[in-house]
């Protein structure tokens, strides 16, 4: 059985919703990606349909992306001034270095958990 084989079943039969071939679903379905790309959300409804396709190689196995009917999602919600300085304070965390408390325009890796002078202190002295 080919691939495309495998992934289709749009009664929903084999898998308990409809499933398609990765690029093949039908038009009035989208991912909430494509959602949010038209300013929607799924807005609460229940998964539709889903895109399917194998994978190759050491990770093989299939990689699934859900489905949601586009005549049934709800516009965006608008973001209130509240919101938008919260992700403000957020962000200016990510750019504040915790030992030094100096403020940069970039946000600090998360793998140091500070900036890059404060984690290799003997590195800026010597250069």
């Amino acid at each position: 059985m080919s691939a495309y084989g495998r992934c289709f079943d749009p009664s929903g039969s084999r898998f308990g919703i409809p499933t398609y071939p990765w690029r093949f679903a039908p038009d009035g379905y989208a991912t909430r990606r494509q959602l949010r790309a038209v300013g929607l959300r799924p807005g609460g409804q229940p998964v539709a349909a889903q895109l399917m396709r194998s994978r190759r190689g050491r990770n093989a196995g299939v990689q699934v992306a859900h489905l949601y009917r586009v005549d049934r999602a709800k516009p965006v919600r608008p973001m209130t001034s509240r919101k938008w300085g919260a992700v403000a304070l957020a962000m200016l965390a990510r750019r504040t270095c915790p030992q030094c408390q100096t403020t940069y325009s970039y946000c600090i890796p998360t793998s140091l958990g500070m900036c890059v002078p404060c984690a290799y202190p003997e590195e800026q002295r010597v250069a």
